[in-house]
This record gives structure tokens, C-alpha cells and sequence, in this order.
């Protein structure tokens, strides 16, 4: 009965008017590379660090990955660097939910299921868990370790429509570069921005830890049909004091306010994704993984062992230039 009443509601949930479509600017692709060396695939994760792009793979718990220019300077070169993550915070969520997300990461890899990644001014790298809803620190010196979040968090973010949906967890992380503010993407059914703040060792929230919570439709772009889809995030990065979700369905990035979550601009990068050369056979979109900074963004798709159109199999990065006048700029 809840299923159905389930695909009812999804059935009956009327696509939002987007004011803010028809003003998109598109992007400037600036280069595209496959990434060699990541053996499972799904690239998860990006992000700028200690001057090297990073990515992580949510089928390999023991590892990140440096993409470095190869001979061959069309590719990225993935090198690896091995760590022992502590053994995983309990999980808050349901016993139904643990048990669909330990059969499926067992058949697939990846019990950690790793779906985010940041790094603050520091070196320090933070790496988000959604089968725990955790985050790991991997400090510049020192052991990994779980960051001591508030066990409300998980409880105000179900209360508020977010997490309670299998397999729709935490999709995306982000830290300030102080390291003392930190953000998580929850990615569909519904969508939202949840934020914490550190004190000394151990991390709580300002109020609620909810800063956006919204479920609905939206249209995908024309090259699509501009068919409906679920409102959702596939990755958050920070910059210039202000957050950017990736919105993989509408292929686009957007700017929010750290305070509120409420989006200010966004700007779409549809028109080279959606090259004919470039599309999936599939219905959802593969951009997984976000980081901007002053110069652009770079993009990682997590191709998921599918085969893109031209052949490519291996997970992509693209590397956008910023609009022309800034991340700052107004409509």
C-alpha cells in the first residue's frame, strides 16, 4: 500500500515552474578527459587539494584518487593513495533501509559507499558515507577519522522529508576553508541542504539542521524533450561564500545562499553534455561529482560501466571556464 500511494503521489506531483530556466547561460567546455587507472569506475567525487584534482569512487572504500596528466595528454591519469578508514559510526537509519543498503553494497562494492568529496584550506580532506551518513576526515597529517556529528542530524532531516528514500541518501559534501562549517546534499524524494558547525571536536547545528527541504518535478532541457523528472542534487562544493549544487537531471550548476540554501543564479551546462557524441542510454543524467572555483568548475560523470555513444567507457572530467562575468555575477 505505501508503494502505491508512493507512485501515486509521484504520478500526481505537478512539475514546478522554473523562473530561471529560460535566463540559463550556458557554460564553455573548456577540455574533456577520460580518466584511466580507476579499475571500478564511478567516479563519485572531485576535488581540488593540495594542487592536484582528487576523486573518489564509491565502489572502493580504501582509496582516493590523484588525476594526473598522462603521455597522452587527452587522459587523466589516475594514481592511487590507499587509506584505513576506523570502523563506521552506526547507522541511525531504519533496520529495512541498513539491510537493502549492506545486500546491495555487498553485490556491488563498497560498503562505505563514498559520494561526495572536499577539502578545506588546510589539506584536509573530507569524504561523505551514505551508507552511514557519516563523514570521514582524512587529515594532511594523522589517522582518518569520523567526524563526531550531532544524532539529530538524521533525525531532523527525516522529519523533514529528506533521507527516506532508499538509495537517495547524501549525494554531496562541502567544507569552508577554515574547516569550521560544513554542508551535505540530500539528493531526491525529497532534495535539501543540511549544515553543521564545529565546536572543538564535535559538530552541531545552528537551530535546525535543515536549511532546505523540496520534493516536486522539473522539467529536463530541451535537448531531453523537457521531460519531468525528480527535483535532485548530485554533488554541493563551496566557494566565495556561497554553495553550488550540481543538478545532474537539469544539467546544470547552481549558486545558493550559505544561510538559507534558496538559489540566487544557475547556469547550464546542456549544451555540451548533450552532444549526440556524448549521451548515455540512459534516462538519468551521469554528472556525479562538483568543484568551482575562479577560473570554472570541473565535472566528473560517473558513467556507471555504461558505454557513452562515441564508445567511451571510462569515467569523464570536464573542466568548464566560469561565466564571463564570475560565480558573483547577478541575472
Amino acid at each position: 500500500m505505501r508503494r502505491l500511494c508512493a507512485v501515486l503521489l509521484l504520478v500526481g506531483t505537478p512539475v514546478l515552474a522554473d523562473p530561471l530556466a529560460a535566463s540559463l547561460e550556458e557554460l564553455a567546455l573548456l577540455a574533456e578527459r577520460p580518466v584511466a587507472g580507476m579499475a571500478a569506475g564511478n567516479l563519485s567525487g572531485l576535488a581540488w587539494c593540495n594542487q592536484a584534482l582528487w576523486a573518489v569512487s564509491d565502489r572502493e572504500d580504501g582509496r582516493l584518487y590523484r588525476l594526473e596528466n598522462s603521455a597522452d595528454e587527452a587522459v587523466l591519469q589516475a594514481r592511487v593513495e590507499l587509506f584505513n578508514a576506523p570502523a563506521a559510526p552506526a547507522s541511525r537509519q531504519p533496520v529495512g533501509w541498513r539491510a537493502r543498503t549492506w545486500i546491495t553494497n555487498l553485490v556491488r562494492g563498497g560498503e562505505l559507499d563514498f559520494e561526495g568529496l572536499s577539502c578545506d584550506a588546510q589539506g584536509n580532506r573530507y569524504l561523505v558515507s551514505e551508507a552511514h551518513t557519516a563523514v570521514l576526515q582524512l587529515p594532511v597529517f594523522g589517522a582518518p577519522s569520523w567526524l563526531a556529528l550531532p544524532s539529530s542530524l538524521l533525525r531532523q532531516a527525516r522529519a523533514s522529508g529528506l533521507l527516506l528514500q532508499f538509495n537517495a541518501g547524501i549525494e554531496g559534501v562541502a567544507v569552508d576553508p577554515t574547516g569550521q562549517r560544513l554542508w551535505l546534499a540530500a539528493e531526491r524524494q525529497s532534495r535539501g541542504l543540511l549544515a553543521l558547525h564545529r565546536e572543538q571536536a564535535r559538530w552541531h547545528c545552528n537551530g535546525s539542521c535543515v536549511l532546505l527541504s523540496e520534493g516536486g518535478q522539473q522539467a529536463s532541457p530541451a535537448q531531453l524533450d523537457s521531460r519531468a523528472q525528480p527535483r535532485s542534487f548530485s554533488a554541493l562544493a563551496f566557494f566565495d561564500d556561497k554553495l553550488f549544487t550540481l543538478e545532474r537531471q537539469a544539467y546544470r550548476i547552481c549558486r545558493r545562499q550559505l544561510a538559507t540554501g534558496v538559489v540566487e543564479r544557475c547556469w547550464s551546462f546542456a549544451g555540451e553534455a548533450l552532444t549526440e557524441a556524448r549521451r548515455y542510454d540512459q534516462p538519468y543524467g551521469m554528472a556525479e561529482a562538483l568543484w568551482v572555483d575562479s577560473d570554472g568548475a570541473w565535472i566528473g560523470l560517473d558513467n556507471g560501466g555504461h558505454t557513452r555513444a562515441d564508445g567511451e567507457t571510462r569515467p569523464i572530467v570536464w573542466r568548464f571556464a566560469a561565466p564571463e562575468a564570475g560565480w558573483s555575477s547577478r541575472l
